[in-house]
């Protein structure tokens, strides 16, 4: 049989520094380590896939450590280390509050804690999906979660933190992750590629990052899917296929043609659009995000915010410079009601075509004030 890992567990992370876009979090992680300021409690949360579950596994690991490297990192090689990879350590447990969530989960729990660890100092607990937790299950966690044994940590992780109660959250040390940049997230796929030696072009890469949606994890699902059907070389063309993705050439395109009031072209091309099997509204949605990096692009200040290559970033300023404020702004306001609206119309076809030929003679709609040279949309 195949040999095979999946890329979201044979690149996990094993150190803070290999932890991608939460150096604010390893960085005060490996402080507390290094000055030995632990807390007993800490509570991981924010989107999913970006590594939550990762830095406690890491940090339970360094805990337990016996030979830690420069005191802040785990060895990967002592006793203690190579139980955890084995899944087979004692002083650290995982639990899924998904499917453990009752009261005598927690009870359960409780009675662990106070067995001391057969080997090392501490006890690690990491609680995955916390928030899933009864009512009842937290007020069971609440007193041991208070005072625990000096050997006992807690590591809490969430992805929705609302939904923890006040008197636990006021029990932890919260660490809010962050979404992952679409820049460091190609970085990291750049990084594989090279070690996988598959050759990939960078807006093939920006691609998934873009798609990803800022989570490493489901970057590194969507690079598995496209590497193994690109047969050693990942495009942009392969990428667009795999992912069925409208190109980002037709909404060039379309502006393009808005700008010339050439509504036949336009028409035309929307139907390509639908002849290559893509719904209206993921045409409107995508429609609408190239208007906002048009809008981006109009000012220096927030062109970094495109989070693309900067060929793709220069292809935008330069087409920004075509279209007027008030037109990307105007443009942006009918395509995001008709995203709403589409849902409702009984001919989607038709709705999207009255959107467009709206956008197309958008100038002649402007009535000028003669006092106040405020363009107004009739």
């Amino acid at each position: 049989m195949s040999n095979y890992i999946v890329s979201a567990r044979k690149y996990r992370p094993q150190k803070f520094e290999e932890v991608v876009g939460q150096s604010h979090v390893a960085d005060t992680l490996k402080n507390a380590i290094a000055s030995e300021q632990l807390a007993h409690a800490y509570l991981f949360c924010g989107p999913r896939g970006v590594g939550k579950t990762t830095c406690a596994r890491i940090l339970a690991k360094t805990l337990n450590c016996t030979d830690t490297t420069d005191k802040i990192n785990p060895c990967g090689k002592c006793d203690s280390c190579q139980a955890f990879e084995e899944n087979a350590s004692f002083n650290i447990l995982e639990l899924d509050a998904a499917s453990n969530n009752s009261v005598d989960h927690i009870r359960t729990l409780n009675e662990q804690v106070r067995i001391q660890p057969s080997a090392g100092t501490k006890k690690v607990f990491i609680i995955d999906e916390v928030h899933m937790l009864t009512t009842a299950a937290f007020n069971a966690f609440l007193k041991t979660l208070e005072e625990p044994p000096p050997y006992a940590v807690f590591i809490l992780a969430t992805t929705e933190k609302h939904k923890i109660i006040p008197t636990i959250l006021s029990r932890c040390q919260i660490y809010d992750f962050k979404r992952i940049q679409v820049s460091d997230i190609v970085t990291q796929l750049q990084h594989i590629v090279a070690e996988e030696g598959i050759k990939a072009e960078t807006e093939a890469l920006n691609i998934i990052g873009e798609k990803a949606d800022g989570a490493m994890r489901d970057a590194l699902s969507i690079y598995d899917r496209v590497a193994s059907a690109s047969g050693g070389e990942i495009t942009y063309d392969s990428v667009i296929k795999n992912l069925n993705i409208l190109d980002y050439e037709y909404y060039f395109n379309m502006v393009e043609r808005f700008m010339e009031e050439d509504m036949p072209g336009v028409i035309t091309l929307f139907h390509d659009i639908l002849g290559n099997g893509f719904e209206a509204s993921l045409f409107l949605r995508g429609l609408a995000e190239h208007l906002r990096k048009l809008l981006l692009s109009k000012d220096s200040k927030t062109q970094s915010l495109l989070d693309s290559s900067e060929e793709l970033t220069q292809r935008y300023v330069t087409q920004s410079r075509t279209t007027s404020l008030t037109f990307l702004l105007n443009s942006l306001n009918i395509v995001t009601k008709a995203d709403l609206n589409l849902p409702m119309a009984s001919h989607k076809t038709l709705h999207t075509e009255v959107v467009l030929g709206k956008i197309t003679y958008l100038s002649r709609a402007f009535k000028i004030d003669s006092k106040k040279k405020i363009p107004l949309l009739k």
